[in-house]
């Protein structure tokens, strides 16, 4: 199936071309250095990122806040492994992990030679619900952002994918219709269902492996996207 009349793509960020778990994992190992924290990495990651997960889906259900999921998700983490951690070094943590995770800039393999394949052709741009203070600097840094002609961060919109709003805003901003548009990202519920409960055509990044329905499109590779674009 070739995707045809597409004008705009619209990539999520996080886990789709920038790479959040191994940047994640620096910047841990970093912050815990910084902080005389000695936990063996994979053991923390092991348990801290199904925690982190669960805490981005209450976030995009507003069920808590920003501050809330990052001081809650550390919090739990470390009570998940028994270790005694104050409440003032948790919170430096959670600062030092926002300053220092848009210092690292791996993306996934192929996003680079897509990101020239496609900007010959058509209009790029970013809907992410990251931190805004995070997000901008993770284009810069991966020196990606001069690809995107737009980038709506759902603290601007005032709702997180997959709610309409913040998709109806992304076209707005970039001029875009949901007939020419087309949503890529790697998670079902906020970027592909949110995307094709508006009527806007999408494609899953797969690389987690889930089993997609058999309406929805997937690939495992980014450069696999060429085949439908």
């Amino acid at each position: 199936m070739m995707f045809k009349n597409k004008k705009h793509i619209f990539f999520d960020l996080d886990h789709t071309l920038w790479d959040f778990e191994k940047n994640s994992a620096l910047t841990f190992e970093k912050i815990f250095a910084l902080n005389s924290i000695k936990i063996d990495l994979n053991s923390f990651l092991e348990v801290y990122v199904p925690i982190n997960f669960n805490y981005w889906k209450l976030y995009r259900e507003n069920k808590v806040d920003k501050k809330s999921l990052k001081f809650a998700r550390l919090n739990d983490t470390f009570k998940a492994l028994e270790l005694d951690v104050s409440t003032r070094l948790i919170h430096q943590l959670s600062d030092d992990y926002i300053t220092y995770l848009s210092t690292f800039n791996h993306l996934f393999p192929g996003t680079i030679e897509l990101l020239d394949f496609l900007q010959l052709k058509y209009k790029l741009h970013i809907i992410t619900n990251g931190f805004k203070e995070a997000q901008q600097a993770k284009l810069n840094q991966s020196h990606i952002d001069h690809y995107f002609l737009t980038v709506t961060n759902s603290e601007m919109v005032g709702v997180k994918k997959p709610n309409p709003k913040i998709f109806n805003h992304a076209l707005k901003m970039a001029n875009a219709t949901i007939e020419n548009s087309l949503m890529i990202g790697d998670n079902l519920e906020a970027d592909i269902l949110g995307a094709l409960n508006i009527g806007m055509d999408a494609i899953c990044f797969n690389y987690h492996n889930e089993v997609l329905a058999p309406n929805i499109i997937g690939v495992d590779h980014l450069l696999e996207l060429k085949n439908y674009i």
